[in-house]
């Protein structure tokens, strides 16, 4: 098939599964070369996929490999990756990446309820279909924390959308893919990262440690603002997790229908608020359509 996308250890292309007339995207890696950690990832990265089944993470379809290929066979996402969609069409809309940002979440709840951390999450690893539906991919450089096949303190992941622990070499967590969702927040409304003017890595990584948080776009509405602020807590401790971050009013003003993660709707409520009354942060409470106020949450 025609090749629709190309990676660090190879490419991927799109094919015909003969036995059911389904189609396929095929990721073809050339083991000529590679050295034995390099294909050590590459294994970890299938035996990680295959054992994830849920509806916002691509699926394994198979894997065969001989002597100088190794062919991973996924499920196919027919409008390619959402960096394929910034080029294509440019910057998006709030409603329409909050619409995003809900199966992202429900994707990084399902990981991280898994203890599974993406560690590379952004706008080129998330795949859609042609009903819109989210597929998070690449789980190469992703950490398991049930298996630890790697030290948890390695630095992965691309610069502009690494959590500051990471690069101090801290160490990985669930949170720091909810740093990560922020900056691709920023990415999917803006066609940039942040600190995407500056070209030097190091300069990014120094600038991501050093400053409060990343810049966030003055476009921004006052509850992305939160929604961002609460995401880009230097202290991983700090940030909420995927399920909390699902019920922010700024996904149910802008995505009201999405499905909620949590049974009890007004158990998951109660625990957003008391998520915000334990933190440090500025945030902005919206009460049920009263006039928005702004308030200082108290320390625990």
């Amino acid at each position: 098939g025609n090749c629709i996308g190309r990676g660090q250890f190879g490419s991927v292309y799109r094919a015909l599964n003969l036995n059911t007339g389904q189609m396929v995207a095929v990721k073809r890696i050339r083991l000529e070369g590679l050295k034995e950690d390099e294909i050590t990832t590459l294994m970890r990265e299938v035996d990680l996929v295959k054992r994830l089944s849920h509806p916002s993470i691509v699926k394994y379809e198979g894997m065969a490999r001989d002597a100088d290929t190794l062919s991973i066979v996924l499920e196919y996402a027919e409008n390619g990756s959402l960096g394929q969609t910034l080029k294509a069409f440019g910057k998006l809309n709030e409603r329409l990446v909050a619409g995003y940002v809900v199966k992202i979440l429900e994707g990084l709840h399902y990981l991280h309820q898994s203890d599974v951390v993406h560690c590379d999450l952004k706008a080129a690893n998330i795949l859609t279909t042609k009903t819109g539906n989210v597929k998070l991919t690449d789980f190469g450089v992703s950490l398991n924390l049930r298996a630890m096949e790697r030290e948890i303190k390695d630095v992965a992941g691309t610069p502009n959308w690494m959590a500051p622990e990471v690069i101090e070499l801290k160490g990985a967590s669930t949170k720091s893919d909810i740093w990560s969702l922020a900056c691709t927040v920023i990415e999917l409304l803006t066609g940039r990262p942040p600190y995407a003017e500056i070209t030097n890595s190091m300069t990014v990584m120094f600038r991501i440690v050093e400053d409060e948080k990343p810049p966030i776009p003055a476009e921004c509405s006052p509850l992305l603002q939160d929604f961002l602020n609460l995401c880009f807590n230097k202290d991983p401790s700090k940030r909420p997790s995927a399920d909390i971050l699902c019920e922010h009013l700024w996904l149910k003003e802008n995505w009201g229908a999405h499905k909620v993660l949590l049974t009890d709707v007004t158990k998951g409520n109660l625990k957003l608020m008391d998520f915000y009354r334990n933190c440090d942060l500025r945030i902005v409470f919206h009460s049920f359509g009263a006039l928005a106020r702004t308030s200082r949450c108290r320390r625990p």
